[in-house]
């Protein structure tokens, strides 16, 4: 590996990395390949190195000089990196404010975490979260809320670092909230590296949903003019296809393999900061993960998101693969809401909020006969362009299987009636229209549920 060049403005120091994209997003200077626009990212820098340590203090006064800085991290993030950071910025001479740190001893990406942790860091004017997803989804929030500035130092690879969007729970209920991207993002890969394999096949599961997640955000523009970008798609697409045939590499401390997928984590991560919403790489999959966190109770087996949203890219997969392949279309009914039974499976409280997000994208008759009479009218080419950026099934299943990585509800420890509850009620959390509801109104989620869950 080695570090990119530098461009001019802001500036990112990065693994090998083809044609500098990362770089040329900081810079401005990236072409979009559909209009040729200039694409500039809201982040301030990104570094990406073997290793950051002695670099901390350079880092953060850069982006943050004169500001004072409390370090956030939880018991193990602490240990594994945040102690690092705090004694680096604490001896740094002058070019910052007073220094403290925050240890976190029951971190939640809830509206009460997000209030504890605002109060805990109230004297400082720049957060710096160390860690995970919670961590960094919490502090982006309450950063937000706070008009404070924050930068991040990753423990593990995911997606969230990059976002402008944080997930959090509000009476029970996730939400993916549009909120700021961060100052700086620096990505030591030795810390990286060193995370479990669990945590690394986690953020691989995490990034393969770019099909799932595009098939479903197209159909729904096709449909119903939802704006639609294939902006962040054109990203990826310079790595996904090694990602995945590579997949095996990844837990054997191959420099290029493991770098190649810190790459895609942040690129899928900026996708939001491209249109403005997390549709780009969060619809059935991540609603079905979020219905998993949401209404597993007691019995949820302590996967990780990304575990999660592996097994539920693959449920949608083979779901979109089986509808789209078809020759003939589905024939779609109007929405049926049954209040009563949504009140008894949620609670009323919950399921006052999930009502209004089925009612949003609910169809009555007329918009159920639209959709079936353009489908009878050229299905081919309705679903050529959706095929033309859906994996095959048997792709994600195969570099799935070779990562180790959990595949079916029943691998990630969920009972199979409660999976099946999955499948049939996860387009309850949010508004947005997927193939589950395709599926729904067809009359055919039910026994692809039963089938799913053999």
């Amino acid at each position: 590996m080695r570090p990119a060049s530098q461009k001019t403005g802001a500036k990112s120091e990065l693994v090998t990395d083809h044609n500098g994209v990362l770089n040329d997003l900081l810079a401005g200077t990236w072409q979009n390949p559909v209009d040729g626009a200039q694409v500039r990212i809201p982040i301030g820098n990104i570094v990406t190195q073997n290793t950051l340590e002695g670099r901390e203090s350079e880092l953060i006064v850069a982006l943050h000089r004169g500001k004072s800085v409390v370090v956030v991290s939880d018991k193990i993030t602490h240990d594994i990196l945040g102690a690092r950071i705090f004694k680096a910025l604490a001896r740094e001479g002058g070019g910052l404010g007073a220094v403290s740190e925050y240890i976190w001893d029951n971190p939640r990406s809830s509206e009460e975490g997000v209030a504890d942790l605002r109060a805990q860091t109230a004297h400082a004017d720049v957060v710096i979260a160390v860690g995970s997803g919670t961590i960094n989804d919490s502090v982006k929030y309450a950063t937000f809320l706070d008009g404070k500035e924050f930068s991040v130092f990753p423990t593990s690879p995911q997606t969230a670092y990059t976002t402008g969007t944080a997930s959090i729970s509000f009476g029970g209920v996730k939400k993916s909230l549009i909120v700021h991207f961060p100052k700086g993002v620096f990505i030591d890969l030795a810390i990286l590296a060193a995370s479990p394999p669990r945590l690394i096949r986690s953020a691989f599961a995490d990034v393969i949903c770019r099909t799932t997640a595009q098939v479903d955000w197209l159909m729904s523009h096709k449909l119903f003019q939802t704006p639609y970008s294939p902006l962040p798609y054109a990203l990826l697409a310079i790595d996904e296809a090694d990602l995945i045939d590579d997949a095996e590499r990844l837990l054997s401390g191959d420099p290029d393999s493991f770098g190649r997928l810190v790459r895609v984590c942040s690129l899928m991560g900026l996708g939001t900061g491209f249109v403005g919403t997390t549709h780009s790489g969060s619809m059935a999959e991540h609603s079905m993960s979020h219905y998993i966190d949401m209404f597993c109770g007691e019995a949820h087996p302590g996967t990780l998101h990304g575990e999660q949203v592996g097994v539920t890219t693959l449920t949608c997969s083979r779901l979109q693969n089986m509808i789209l392949g078809a020759d003939t279309p589905p024939t779609l009914g109007p929405t049926r809401i049954d209040e009563k039974a949504m009140i008894e499976r949620y609670g009323e409280t919950v399921a006052g909020d999930l009502i209004l997000q089925v009612r949003k994208k609910a169809i009555d008759v007329r918009e159920a006969d639209r959709i079936n009479a353009l489908w009878a009218a050229d299905w081919k080419g309705f679903v050529t362009p959706l095929r033309k950026v859906l994996l095959p099934f048997a792709t994600l299943w195969d570099a799935m299987t070779k990562i180790g990585a959990p595949r079916t509800g029943a691998e990630l420890g969920l009972a199979k009636p409660f999976y099946r509850d999955v499948i049939l009620h996860a387009s309850d959390v949010r508004s947005r229209f997927t193939m589950l509801d395709i599926a729904s109104h067809a009359g055919r989620l039910a026994d692809f549920a039963e089938e799913e869950c053999d």
